[in-house]
């Protein structure tokens, strides 16, 4: 039973070791890039203060109204109200007939 106790023992301590060896690393790599800060260039990038700006979201994906194919928002053309992938498919579908001319 003793054993096993100083088992768990040791186990935590390790742990406890490993994780503060762990953040000692952590800040001194912070503080060598912090050092660098003044060069043009460094490991993130070419901004410094481009880390503390959030991520930039996707262009979301529209539906073609003619064909279904999905493109970014973008790059997709709008005509009567509607969105398309490319100006041939806007074409088709203002001269698709509607109404009574659609039978």
């Amino acid at each position: 039973m003793r054993n096993f106790f100083l088992l768990i023992v040791l186990f935590f301590v390790t742990q406890w070791l490993l994780k503060k060896l762990r953040r000692a690393n952590e800040r001194a790599q912070a503080d060598a890039q912090s050092a660098g800060a003044g060069s043009a260039r460094t490991r993130n990038g070419p901004d410094a203060s481009a880390g503390n700006a959030p991520p930039q979201l996707a262009d979301p994906l529209i539906r073609c109204a003619q064909c279904g194919v999905h493109t970014p928002r973008s790059e997709s053309i709008v005509a009567a109200g509607e969105r398309f992938c490319c100006a041939e498919h806007a074409r088709r579908h203002a001269a698709r007939p509607t109404g009574r001319n659609a039978r």
